[in-house]
C-alpha cells in the first residue's frame, strides 16, 4: 500500500512541476531548461528556514515561493527579450549556475553531502508522518494548484499570453506589454515549481544537489512535451507515463545495471516518435512546428 501511495505522491509532485512548466511552454511558447533550478531553490529555501530558524512549514513555503519568483527575474528580465534558441541558452546557463551554487556553497547547502532529517509538516496539529496522511496533504496541494492553473489559463492574462505565443508582434501592436507579461508568467511558473520543491523536500526528508540537475530539467520538459502542452490534460498524462513506466519495468526483472539505460532508451524513443508523428504530444493543443 505504501508503495502505491509513494508513486501517487510523486505523480502529484511532478504534476505540479508539469503544470508550472506548461504555463511557459504551452501558453507562452517559451522552451526553458532551468525548471529544476526553481524546483531546487524552493526545496532548499524551505528546508533551510525550517531547520535553521525553526520556521513553520507554511511560512517557509511562502518565503521559498517569493524568493524563487524573485530569483527568476534574474533570467526573466534580461532573457525574455530574447527569442528561440537564445532564450533556451539563457535558461541553460541559469540552470548550470544554480546547480553550481547548490553543489559548492557547502557552508549553506551542505553541498554534495546533502541535508538529512528534514521534518514533515504539521497540519492542524497533526504530524504528517504516515504515507497516507502525506498523500492526502499532497493531493490537496496538487488539486489547489490545478484549480489555480485552470483559472489562470482561462483568465485575461492567460488569453494574452496565448496571443503572445501565436503572434508577439500583433500582441504588441494591440498595446500589450509583452515583456511584462512574459516576466509575470516566468515568475508565476517559478513560484509554482518552488511549491513542488518544498513538497519533495519534506516528503523524502533529504535533499542534495543531484536532485536538481540539468537532467532533471530535461526530464520535466520531456513530461510536458510527451503529454502535450497548451491545456491541463496533456502534462498530467505525461506525468503518469513518465512516473509509472519505470515502476512497470521493475516487474520485468531487468538487471539493475541495465534498467536505467532501458528507461532512457524508452523515453528517447517516445520523444522521437512523438516529434515525428504528433509534435503536439499525446493530448497537446500546441506544437512548435
Amino acid at each position: 500500500m505504501n508503495y502505491i501511495l509513494h508513486i501517487i505522491v510523486m505523480i502529484f509532485i511532478y504534476g505540479i512541476l508539469a503544470l508550472s512548466l506548461n504555463l511557459l511552454i504551452g501558453y507562452g511558447g517559451l522552451i526553458s531548461v532551468c525548471h529544476a533550478a526553481f524546483y531546487g531553490i524552493g526545496a532548499y529555501t524551505t528546508t533551510l528556514l525550517m531547520m535553521n530558524f525553526n520556521m513553520n512549514f507554511f511560512l517557509a513555503l511562502i518565503v521559498g515561493v517569493l524568493l524563487t519568483s524573485a530569483m527568476s527575474l534574474f533570467i526573466a528580465y534580461p532573457s525574455l527579450r530574447l527569442k528561440g534558441d537564445y532564450f533556451f541558452l539563457a535558461s541553460l546557463g541559469f540552470q548550470i549556475i544554480i546547480f553550481a551554487i547548490l553543489y559548492n556553497w557547502v557552508n549553506l547547502t551542505k553541498g554534495p553531502y546533502g541535508i538529512p532529517g528534514i521534518p514533515r509538516p504539521h497540519v492542524f496539529g497533526l504530524a504528517l508522518e504516515s504515507e497516507f496522511f502525506f498523500f492526502l496533504f499532497c493531493g490537496v496541494i496538487f488539486f489547489l494548484i490545478f484549480l489555480i492553473s485552470k483559472v489562470l489559463y482561462n483568465s485575461p492574462f492567460g488569453r494574452v499570453l496565448k496571443a503572445i505565443r501565436e503572434d508577439e508582434i500583433a500582441a504588441e501592436a494591440l498595446g500589450k506589454d509583452v515583456p511584462a507579461i512574459k516576466i509575470w508568467a516566468f515568475a508565476i511558473s517559478a513560484g509554482i515549481a518552488a511549491i513542488a520543491g518544498a513538497m519533495y523536500a519534506v516528503y523524502v526528508s533529504y535533499i542534495d544537489p543531484t536532485s536538481f540537475t540539468l537532467d532533471e530539467s530535461i526530464f520535466i520538459l520531456s513530461i510536458v512535451l510527451i503529454g502535450g502542452s497548451g491545456n491541463l490534460k496533456g502534462p498530467l498524462i505525461g506525468v503518469v507515463f513518465m512516473i509509472v513506466l519505470p515502476e512497470i519495468l521493475r516487474f520485468l526483472r531487468i538487471p539493475d545495471t541495465v534498467a536505467p539505460n532501458v528507461r532512457q532508451i524508452i523515453y528517447g524513443l517516445a520523444l522521437i516518435i512523438l516529434m515525428k508523428y504528433r509534435v503536439q504530444g499525446i493530448l497537446g493543443d500546441y506544437s512548435f512546428e
